[in-house]
C-alpha cells in the first residue's frame, strides 16, 4: 500500500475529491443517500506504512515519536477538513489498530497518539452532519468502546470480533463483518446455516447491520459454500 498523494495544497485536494460528486449537491448529500468517501490512513496506518512494522515498533515508544505523529496528524487535518465539505453522508475511516488476537499497541499508547486524533478528526465530520464508519482488520473487542467514544457510528471488522457484545452495548450502532470465510470453505450446510442464523440474531440486537464476510471472499473460496451463504442470507436476513 503506497500513499503518494500531494497533501500540501488543501484547496487543490478539495477540488480533486469534489470532482467525484454531483456539482448540484453543494456540500451536503441528499437525505437518505449512501454517498460516501473513505480514507485508509486515519492515523495508525501512517507510521506503519511509512516505516514498516519493525522500525515502527522499534521507535514508537521514543519520546521523539510525538513530533512524527503530529506531522502525520497535520496531514490528516487537511484531509478531514476537505471531507467535511464534501456532499457525503458517510466517511469510512480505516486503521488496522489490532490483529486477529487483539491490540498492536497498549491502551496507554493508543490514548496518547491515536484516539485523541480520532476524536478531533471525526468531530469535524460530525459537526458537518457526516456519519463515521470505522473499518479495521482483526479483533477490535479491546478498543470498540474507544472507537465509539471518539465519534464513530459503526464498525466494520472481521469475524474474530465479538459482534454480539458490541451490539448489546452500543444498540444504535452499525456493524458488519461477522461472517467467516473459513465456514464457507468447509461447505457444511448445517454450519453455514448456523452462522447465518447467528448473524441474523446479532442484527436483531442493533439498529444497523450488514450481512458481510469480514475476512472477505477471495478467489479460492469454495463456490458451493458461497452459494449456500448467499441463498440463506436472501431467505433469512430480513427485519
Amino acid at each position: 500500500m503506497v500513499e503518494s498523494r500531494d497533501y500540501s495544497d488543501e484547496q487543490r485536494l478539495y477540488e480533486e475529491y469534489r470532482s467525484r460528486f454531483p456539482e448540484e449537491h453543494g456540500d451536503r448529500a441528499p437525505a437518505g443517500s449512501d454517498a460516501s468517501v473513505g480514507f485508509y490512513n486515519t492515523m495508525f496506518m501512517w507510521p506503519l506504512l511509512t516505516f514498516g512494522w519493525e522500525l515502527f515498533l522499534e521507535t514508537c515508544l521514543d519520546e521523539r515519536f510525538e513530533r512524527i505523529m503530529e506531522e502525520f496528524a497535520e496531514i490528516n487535518r487537511r484531509v478531514f477538513r476537505v471531507f467535511a465539505r464534501l456532499p457525503v453522508n458517510f466517511v469510512v475511516c480505516h486503521d488496522d489498530i489490532v490483529t486477529s488476537r487483539g491490540p498492536v499497541c497498549s491502551p496507554a499508547w493508543m490514548r496518547r497518539y491515536i484516539f485523541p486524533r480520532y476524536e478531533e478528526f471525526w468531530g469535524m465530520l460530525r459537526a458537518a452532519g457526516k456519519e463515521v464508519i470505522f473499518m479495521v482488520d482483526g479483533c477490535i473487542d479491546a478498543y470498540a468502546d474507544d472507537v465509539f467514544a471518539c465519534g464513530a457510528r459503526g464498525i466494520i471488522s472481521e469475524p474474530y470480533t465479538d459482534y454480539k457484545a458490541i451490539a448489546r452495548k452500543h444498540r444504535d450502532c452499525f456493524i458488519a463483518g461477522e461472517g467467516d470465510n473459513r465456514v464457507l470453505n468447509r461447505n457444511q450446510g448445517a454450519e453455514i446455516e448456523a452462522m447465518v442464523r447467528s448473524m441474523v440474531d446479532t442484527a436483531g440486537l442493533t439498529g444497523g447491520y450488514m450481512m458481510c464476510i469480514g475476512n472477505h471472499i477471495p478467489w479460492n473460496t469454495c463456490p458451493e459454500g458461497i452459494r449456500r451463504y448467499l441463498d440463506l442470507s436472501e431467505e433469512l436476513a430480513k427485519r
